[in-house]
């Protein structure tokens, strides 16, 4: 361990170890539930262990909240993360930087794909309400949004992005039951290479139980985890689809 690096983590006190964790048992409601928690919270390393809260889910299962502490050290020396390689720019940036530069529209189809309903993602992404105090992408004047919405096909999304020969593909993926958002993107992925091939449009998935760091192994692009912002996406489609300020020429 590097010195100066090492941290534990805070609850009531600088350093004295204290996390909360919540997990579901399938056993009825009661003393024998809290019992199995707390025999589950010493397992996992936290003792002393507390439920804080318990409350049955239906007549089978007990969720609980547990709050304790933990003896184990975290050395922010050997924390690795993918770091932003661009800068992040305004709307004003981003738009002079696609008229300037692209000289045409940027055009970008949103989706959520498969089974998944939840647009909340793509929608606070793509909507010109935004998220987080940033304006969506379609509020970019030099971008030409498309949000498809829920449900859609892998096979309806690859015809709708060469109908609207889409320069980004962005795709919102929020159910992740069994990995269900992993299969999804590679499908789509797929669906894309064998339908385009090279001509593909960028493919960029999110979705809060993405790690950033997967995008090479599902065949994307991009991967943006949780807590994104619609300016963080705009960024990334100049840093990736807009020729750098010395090109002379426009990709096709």
């Amino acid at each position: 361990m590097s010195e100066g690096t090492v941290i534990r983590p805070y609850g009531d006190t600088t350093g004295d170890g204290m996390v909360q964790t919540s997990f579901t048992l399938p056993v009825p409601p009661g003393p024998q539930a809290d019992g199995a928690a707390l025999q589950l919270a010493a397992k996992m390393g936290i003792s002393p262990a507390m439920v804080v809260h318990s409350t049955g889910i239906g007549t089978a299962f007990t969720f609980f909240v547990v709050y304790g502490s933990v003896q184990h050290l975290v050395d922010l020396a050997e924390v690795h993360v993918e770091e932003r390689p661009y800068p992040l720019l305004s709307p004003s940036e981003v738009n002079a930087a696609v008229k300037t530069r692209l000289r045409r529209s940027l055009v970008v189809l949103g989706a959520c794909i498969g089974t998944d309903a939840h647009t909340v993602g793509i929608d606070a992404i793509l909507n010109l309400k935004g998220f987080a105090g940033e304006k969506g992408l379609e509020y970019y004047r030099e971008l030409q949004v498309a949000n498809l919405g829920a449900q859609v096909s892998v096979p309806e999304l690859v015809r709708a992005a060469r109908t609207a020969k889409a320069d980004a593909v962005l795709v919102s993926q929020v159910v992740t039951q069994k990995d269900a958002h992993l299969r999804n993107t590679r499908e789509l992925a797929g669906a894309f290479r064998e339908a385009m091939g090279e001509s593909r449009p960028l493919l960029v998935v999110g979705g809060p139980r993405f790690d950033p760091a997967m995008a090479a192994d599902l065949g994307v692009d991009k991967v943006f985890g949780r807590g994104t912002t619609p300016g963080e996406v705009a960024s990334y489609l100049v840093h990736a689809l807009v020729p750098s300020p010395d090109s002379q020429e426009a990709p096709a």
